[in-house]
């Protein structure tokens, strides 16, 4: 076969959207993090792709050898990039250039090889014409290690049989390389008519970049684009971009700071990035985001920051590409710790190098907030864009106070000289935001973040700057909305610089949705919407408290400080406590005031974990917390603060079961508060069960109702209702030896299912029930047994599925079905769990260490023994069975979930019914339950 005439196959190139240069065709090769040939050696994979096609016996062999010849360029070409990479692993321009670089070459190589070997034309028409182009990112020259290839084959009538196999054998090459490639066959009619009412083809379109073929077709396409499409349509195609960025944020969980984000597609990530980019090429027809300084719209300073997030959100990109060998877009938790490591983050300062890395990325996300408002305004001042809507609590427009003017229906300052006269207004323009309804103009957040040295010591110790702040708090309604812009500004950790560290900190665990600050701001968002009227269905009892009212300054003022102790090596409610014990006075707090905000920071946990870890039912525990808050009006702030802390850790972490726990909590103390504490005691709570067991037992002889009553210890009549006595009592009743009973009871009002038991004792029933339970994949959250003194065993657990939702009826025969199995040996939960305890990948980066504790004073017949360590699913079966196998009577099990740790509390005593006050005992029990927590996480790595 006679060799084709020379073709080059140097790749061509276009700009990076945010680089001030970017080498075009004949020097893109300078911008590579390796040299040219080491990712690409254009002369010699032709040679030997010339030679094996003159070798080769028909198309079918060529294409064999092609498949060869460039599987093994890309393979070394792509090894030397992530070598590169890695050693110089921030350098990500260079690293996408040098992706596109070798895909180029793979593209233009495959091109050639069809065209002129395995469908060669002498002499083409004028419809047997076709050029070959890159869109979406391969376009932009910007390819992470697993990019689609995206391309346009692009011809000038319809497309021929000649151009048709053209397409077809470039593309089995491709599949045969294992090439992931978007394509279509369009002529430039087809792209001007489908492009105007699809505004993703517009936008592939808007960006292309030709790589081979025939390139007066490519000029055709890119002078009919502006004239035919572009011209005249800024308006409409600006305002789909952001609605589809609008909705692609939703998707993404509408929140900058959810501590897995996808680092293309949510919000602050790159996508954002490009969206300015495409809109403004749309507009002005720039190539490089560096024009976006010359036009006026971003200063230098602005632009520079859109560099620094783009390198570190595309670098971080390449880095997950490269850890899974795939197109991987999401920081998930273990891709977090991998990521951190591959970029060269260590440990610092009591810190974790994973959350270092994270609190980085979350303020890069907030840069590239930054700059899109800046743009977004820009676009408005040209109108090419729609204006703002009033946002607030205000109907109507409020009119601006002297120094402040209306932009765009933003609230701009009249007179920068004017404004920065008075350091004050650096807060003042905040609350005029607050009370007029508007947003703050981006002009006038550049003057406040340009300015941040004004607010010095003097500032923060004004009476006035501190009475602006307060009333940003309580005056206005809806205080989140200053409070976040005055974050993102960094307004809000300069005046209280003690504020500054936990900005952007993440909280490495699957319990917290959001930065330390971020959650921060949802909670006292929280407290608004309940001062607003809007949650009394959802929180009845916080709702009535501050209708009753409450001091809301300490309120407000605690919640800000609530968490601002944390990242650093002591208990950050200690730390807090110190830090509010200086911020309060500063912000105008009267000393009886500071000294509750103090308590309150001190033990904003303490209710949380009596609720979720302590059974309530329990009057120790009732005793205990009204003796630590000591009065109503603590209780009241509290409870408040609790509630806003729950709800402001993620969207889904409040829940029916958490209401009851903490409205039971409340009700309680607040009765013994006014009833003294005396009046929490067993005998009454015991008097008070029975009767209202004889009222429900409606139809039962008075000498059967005698019997029911007189068959249960003490024990049993604390903390069940009646409906849970109701159900035993019928239960029970003509039970046979070998008989096993149980009912399923809906119980709406914790969001979970009741089953209750009845059956003869068991040496290990309560493991058993445990055992079998999980292995019907029902979570328990919490349990009571007792044992009757006629030698039944009686027991109560509240559960639910996988999902948090109430446990369904129709699943009873499986459940009964499994517990007697489990009863009789048929099924050893060990072994059947083995399954079910896997680890997930995404949680296995996490390190949760054990603690077991014993305390003998939280209540008054039983030794509460705590173990707190990670969750899986077989872990309450594993620490049951061996408390059963050492003789321990479990009377009940507190289980409170925190994400991908669990605190698993048990109420127990020995086997002659006493608490386990040895220490020789509790060491050797703590080994045994350590144990089967370590055997049981090994039996999960290897599941």
């Amino acid at each position: 076969m006679t060799p084709p005439p020379e073709a080059s196959l140097a790749p061509a190139s276009d700009r990076s959207p945010a680089r001030d240069h970017v080498p075009g065709p004949a020097d893109q090769t300078d911008d590579l993090i390796l040299p040219a040939a080491q990712v690409f050696d254009a002369d010699a994979v032709r040679g030997r792709l010339d030679a094996a096609c003159r070798d080769a016996a028909d198309a079918k062999d060529i294409r064999a050898a092609a498949v060869t010849i460039l599987g093994d360029a890309m393979r070394e070409g792509r090894d030397a990039i992530a070598a590169a990479f890695r050693a110089d692993p921030m350098n990500a321009w260079p690293t996408v250039h040098a992706y596109s670089h070798l895909t180029d070459g793979i593209v233009t190589s495959v091109f050639r090889i069809a065209t002129q070997y395995i469908h060669p034309l002498a002499n083409p028409t004028e419809a047997e014409r076709i050029a070959v182009l890159a869109v979406g990112g391969y376009g932009r020259a910007e390819m992470a290690p697993y990019s689609d290839v995206d391309l346009l084959f692009l011809t000038p009538y319809k497309i021929t049989p000649w151009a048709e196999s053209v397409i077809e054998s470039m593309l089995y090459i491709f599949w045969d390389l294992h090439l992931k490639v978007g394509h279509a066959s369009r002529t430039v009619k087809d792209c001007l008519r489908l492009a105007k009412d699809d505004y993703t083809i517009r936008t592939a379109l808007l960006e292309h970049r030709f790589i081979d073929g025939f390139p007066p077709l490519e000029t055709e396409l890119k002078r009919r684009l502006c004239n035919d499409l572009f011209k005249g349509t800024a308006a409409e195609f600006i305002e789909a971009k952001l609605d589809e960025r609008a909705k692609r944020h939703r998707k993404q969980g509408g929140q900058r700071y959810m501590v897995e984000p996808n680092v293309k597609e949510g919000k602050g990530g790159l996508r954002d990035l490009q969206s300015l980019f495409w809109i403004d090429k749309y507009v002005h027809g720039v190539e490089s985001a560096a024009d976006l300084v010359e036009l006026g719209v971003f200063r230098q300073a602005e632009y520079d920051a859109f560099l620094a997030a783009e390198d570190f959100l595309m670098a971080v990109r390449c880095h997950l590409h490269l850890i899974t060998n795939r197109a991987m877009d999401q920081l998930t938790f273990d891709m977090q710790v991998e990521v951190a490591d591959a970029m060269g983050y260590v440990d610092a300062a009591g810190r974790p190098a994973v959350e270092i890395f994270m609190q980085d990325y979350f303020r890069h996300a907030t840069e590239v907030g930054e700059v899109t408002r800046i743009f977004l305004t820009a676009l408005e001042e040209r109108h090419v864009k729609r204006e703002p809507k009033l946002v607030g609590l205000f109907k109507r427009r409020r009119k601006v106070r002297d120094g402040y003017k209306i932009v765009n229906n933003r609230l701009a300052v009249a007179d920068e000289a004017a404004f920065l006269s008075d350091k004050l207004n650096l807060l003042r323009i905040f609350e005029e935001g607050l009370r007029t309804g508007l947003l703050i103009h981006p002009d006038a957040m550049r003057l406040v973040a340009a300015n941040l040295k004004l607010i010095d010591d003097d500032m923060r110790s004004d009476k006035e700057a501190t009475r602006i702040f307060r009333d940003l708090l309580l005056k206005h309604g809806n205080p989140e909305r200053a409070l976040r812009r005055m974050n993102e500004l960094g307004v809000l950790g300069t005046f209280i610089p003690e504020f500054a560290p936990i900005v952007a900190m993440m909280q490495f665990n699957m319990y917290h949705s959001y930065t330390v600050d971020e959650h921060t701001i949802q909670c006292i968002s929280t407290l608004a919407q309940i001062e607003r009227g809007e949650l009394i269905e959802e929180l009845p009892v916080a709702s009535r408290i501050l209708e009753d009212g409450v001091n809301r300054r300490v309120l407000y003022v605690a919640l800000l400080c609530h968490d601002i102790g944390k990242g650093r090596d002591e208990d950050h409610s200690v730390v807090g406590a110190k830090l509010a014990r200086t911020i309060a006075p500063r912000l105008g707090l009267k000393p009886g005031e500071c000294v509750t905000v103090e308590w309150l920071v001190r033990y904003h946990l303490l209710m949380s974990d009596m609720a979720q870890k302590r059974d309530i039912a329990d009057p120790r525990t009732v005793r205990d917390f009204a003796k630590a808050v000591q009065t109503k009006e603590r209780l009241d702030l509290l409870t408040v603060l609790t509630v806003c802390d729950i709800r402001g850790v993620g969207p889904n972490v409040w829940n029916n079961w958490k209401a009851a726990l903490l409205r039971g909590l409340y009700r309680q103390t607040a009765r013994a508060m006014e009833d003294g504490l005396e009046a929490l005691n067993r005998g009454q709570r015991s008097t008070e069960a029975k009767r209202n067991l004889r009222e429900a037992l409606d139809g039962w002889e008075n000498k059967a109702i005698k019997a029911e009553i007189d068959r249960h210890y003490e024990p049993y009549w604390q903390g069940l209702h009646v409906t849970a006595h109701v159900d035993f009592a019928e239960l029970l009743r003509g039970l046979g030896a070998d008989e096993l009973r149980l009912k399923l009871t809906p119980d709406e009002d914790r969001d979970a299912t009741r089953v209750t038991f009845a059956l003869a004792d068991h040496p290990g029933i309560f493991s058993r029930l445990c055992g079998a339970l999980a292995l019907v994949g029902a979570n328990i959250k919490d349990a009571r047994t007792f044992t009757t003194k006629d030698g039944w065993v009686t027991a109560a657990f509240w559960i639910q599925d996988g999902e948090g939702s109430p446990y369904e009826a129709s699943r009873l025969p499986r459940l009964r079905q499994m517990i007697e199995k489990t009863l009789r040996g048929e099924v050893r939960p060990t072994e059947a769990m083995r399954q079910r305890d896997k680890l997930k990948k995404r949680e296995a980066a996490f390190r949760v260490p054990t603690s077991v504790v014993f305390d003998n004073e939280g209540s008054e017949i039983y030794t509460i023994i705590e173990v707190d360590t990670r969750d899986r699913p077989g872990l309450l079966y594993d620490l049951t069975r061996t408390l059963a196998a050492d003789n321990i009577q479990i009377s009940s099990a507190v289980i409170a979930t925190y994400g991908e740790q669990v605190v698993d509390s048990f109420y127990v005593k020995d086997m002659f019914g006493l608490k386990l006050y040895s220490e020789n005992r509790q060491r050797s029990l703590e080994k045994k339950l350590r144990h089967a927590i370590e055997q049981g996480a090994i039996r999960a790595k290897e599941a």
